[in-house]
């Protein structure tokens, strides 16, 4: 009699489910790729907004730092004004001081008994004299000084008020320039925030590394006449048909940018208009 064998059912998984889920995964492939070329539109329709407005951000602040310069000049001009005036006060004081003491010594040469007391006390004047005149020559150069100074504020001063007229100006212009930017930088900003959404993060900080390093700002490219959009270098046949598939992110072996083809770009195009 013979016995019979029992072999375990193995289930299978539907060769349907294998082909969704790889739809699936080439779907949000797809997705990611038309989200970073989105990107890269939106982006770059921000940089034209930046040219547009030009040197002006640069310029403005480069008077901003000049007027406060010239205000710091003004400040430390008048401290020392300051500080010489207090030196005269000073000096004054010294030289009344001075002036009593030769009465002092004027009174006590009545009084004398001799010629060497005389001549001590003649030179004491001699000497305070003396202290008074250097007092009065270094007030003298103290008040020339402070004439000097005054001459650099005034010219600080007209220096300001050129510089503010200027800098009244480019502000009005940078404002002009803004409020007809607003809108569209702000629609802009919002699409890309929307973009970033759908791109993994490592592919996001990739993609702005190689934003921040490109000369042009250009991260994404489309396949031009076979070569990179970005640095020109050619594309072999096989590379650009793996692009065209849509199954994964694709960098350029020479400039290490992301490259779609017309596909990408034309769907990117239309999320941009949205």
């Amino acid at each position: 009699m013979s016995k019979k064998v029992i072999t375990p059912e193995v289930t299978e998984q539907p060769a349907t489910e294998n082909a969704q889920q790889l739809a699936d995964i080439d779907i949000a492939t797809e997705r990611r790729l038309v989200a970073l070329y989105t990107l890269q539109l939106v982006d770059s329709e921000i940089d034209k907004i930046q040219i547009i407005r030009g040197e002006l951000p640069q310029a403005i602040q480069d008077l901003e730092d000049e007027i406060a310069g010239l205000q710091t000049r003004i400040s430390n001009f008048k401290e020392n004004i300051a500080e010489q005036n207090d030196n005269i006060i000073k000096r004054n004081s010294e030289i009344v001081d001075h002036q009593a003491m030769i009465k002092k010594y004027e009174k006590q040469q009545d009084n004398v008994r001799n010629n060497r007391e005389f001549e001590a006390i003649n030179k004491e004047i001699e000497f305070q004299n003396l202290e008074i005149q250097l007092c009065e020559r270094r007030n003298r150069d103290a008040n020339n000084k402070i004439k000097e100074l005054e001459q650099h504020i005034q010219a600080a001063e007209v220096l300001i008020k050129k510089c503010q007229a200027e800098l009244d100006s480019k502000k009005s212009e940078l404002e002009g320039i803004i409020e007809e930017t607003k809108k569209d930088e702000i629609r802009y900003r919002e699409k890309s925030a929307e973009q970033e959404k759908y791109i993994d993060e490592h592919y996001l900080t990739a993609y702005k590394r190689i934003r921040k390093q490109a000369r042009n700002g250009l991260a994404v490219v489309t396949i031009d006449r076979d070569a990179c959009g970005g640095c020109f270098s050619k594309i072999p046949p096989q590379r650009q048909s793996e692009i065209k598939m849509h199954k994964k992110v694709i960098v350029c072996e020479h400039c290490g940018r992301m490259l779609v083809d017309d596909d990408i770009a034309l769907k990117a195009q239309e999320q941009l208009n949205k």
